[in-house]
């Protein structure tokens, strides 16, 4: 006997029309919160389980979306990841999940996935070693929403949420200008990749601002990596006038500094001060505390899945709409590292 309960078991049960139910169900326009509410309270009280197939062909979605990360072992992208599983679920929405390794190829893999699994839309951070971008043109030309966050490439004309870098760059800066060190060196990341150019513009606005001259030799470019950041370290105490702090692109560069003055037996913040970004868990638990720039990472997750929403609900696919980019504040989190004055500035 099947006992398989269906819509219109539901619209009796409320005595309602199944048009109502479909659209209360599947989180569609042209009805109530009240409404949605009870029906679906009705459909789990009822263990209504939609045919997934069979929906999916009627309606051409499969309520999945894919979120292409650069690395799972960074806590950064595990939060964003938290921020759009919260919204996800309360949309009724699954979320895939692939990892780039920060490598195109498997970008291209993940994006391939996706568009075979018909997803409804893509979240995606573009991976440090991608200097080409047709896989991502090729999700616009299949009709697919997608929407950058953290990582965007703004010549793409591609919706993007991201924090302010510039602006947390210059709040880093400017911090540690005012915590009276007078040679502030920057370990910058890949220049193709906006965000982190931003972070060297507003290093060096910072350093404008306060009358304090832009020297090449204090900015040493690396890959972005603990190991980066004890190399950046080994070079910079080794010049004719070696700095006094440091700004670290992010937080892992920054720990790896931390590592290497410790090692060196330099005396944090008292001798060297360092800040990083991105404000990773692991900042509060070292010693001395790393301060950082927190990039409200969940906010992030939230708005780039409502950015989706919107794409996905206004038939977005063509890439002649108006596109959107959300900018996020940054908020200093400042911490032993960097604080020789023993107040926060």
């Amino acid at each position: 006997m099947n006992n398989k309960v269906t819509i219109a078991d539901i619209a009796k049960e409320l005595n309602l029309t199944g048009a109502t139910v479909s659209r209360a169900l599947n989180n569609r326009k042209g009805t109530s919160e009240e409404t949605r509410k009870m029906v679906q309270e009705a459909a789990e009280r009822m263990n209504y389980r939609r045919d997934r197939i069979a929906w999916s062909l009627r309606s051409g979605r499969t309520n999945i979306i894919g979120v292409i990360i650069p690395s799972a072992e960074i806590n950064f992208f595990g939060s964003v990841v938290h921020g759009i599983e919260s919204m996800a679920n309360q949309h009724g929405y699954n979320v895939l999940i692939y990892q780039s390794n920060e490598q195109p190829e498997y970008e291209k893999k993940g994006i391939e996935t996706f568009l075979s699994t018909r997803v409804d839309g893509i979240l995606a951070s573009i991976a440090k070693e991608t200097m080409e971008f047709s896989h991502y043109l090729e999700i616009r030309e299949r009709g697919v929403p997608l929407v950058f966050f953290d990582r965007a490439n703004d010549s793409l004309n591609i919706p993007s949420v991201v924090v302010d870098d510039y602006k947390g760059a210059y709040y880093a800066t400017e911090h540690l200008i005012r915590q009276g060190y007078k040679r502030i060196a920057h370990i910058a990341g890949q220049q193709h990749l906006k965000i982190f150019k931003d972070r060297l513009e507003g290093y060096k606005a910072a350093l404008a601002a306060y009358g304090i001259p832009v020297e090449d030799e204090l900015v040493y470019f690396g890959n972005v990596s603990i190991d980066a950041g004890r190399q950046a370290i080994q070079h910079l105490l080794q010049l004719p006038s070696p700095p006094d702090a440091v700004f670290a692109v992010e937080d892992f560069t920054a720990l790896g500094a931390v590592k290497e003055l410790k090692d060196q037996k330099v005396e944090i913040p008292a001798e060297f001060g360092v800040i990083g970004f991105a404000n990773e868990s692991f900042d509060e638990h070292i010693t001395p505390s790393l301060s950082s720039i927190d990039q409200q990472t969940v906010q992030m997750g939230k708005e780039a899945f409502r950015l989706l929403m919107e794409l996905i609900a206004d038939g977005e696919s063509t890439g002649v709409q108006t596109r959107s980019k959300i900018v996020l504040e940054p908020v200093p989190r400042y911490r032993q590292s960097s604080q020789r004055s023993g107040k926060i500035s």
